[in-house]
């Protein structure tokens, strides 16, 4: 359904230090950097960090979260222990099960270095 997801930053090289360590738990290769954007891709997809163009200051969507996908539960903690180490803040609940009418899920919360909440996600069988 999606081509791509992008979120602003005010610090790129940051944020890049931030996201490589993070993705890269997910087995993501570092971001590559065009100007004012980084990116990851993927077989499934694009994931991007930009300063804003209009040069204000990037701000994090108000109910808005981004999450990615992970293939165990361990994989979901190495996120967010990577995230956490990398200056993430967490937020909701610690790393754990959560049923719901989505099925059983494994997930993870953070709050990026601009605020912007993100999570790990594993769908259980």
């Amino acid at each position: 359904m999606f081509s791509h997801v992008m979120i602003g930053t005010n610090d790129l090289e940051k944020a890049k230090a931030f996201y490589d360590a993070l993705l890269g738990t997910l087995d993501v290769r570092p971001a590559k950097v065009d100007g004012h954007r980084i990116f990851y891709f993927t077989k499934t997809g694009v994931f991007s960090v930009t300063k804003p163009i209009d040069g204000k200051l990037a701000t994090p969507a108000n109910g808005g979260t981004i999450g990615f996908a992970c293939n165990s539960p361990e994989q979901v903690e190495a996120w967010h222990a990577a995230g956490v180490a990398n200056g993430g803040k967490p937020c909701e609940d610690p790393p754990g099960v959560r049923q719901g009418s989505a099925g059983k899920l494994y997930l993870a919360y953070l709050r990026d270095l601009d605020g912007n909440k993100i999570c790990a996600m594993h769908r259980m069988g």
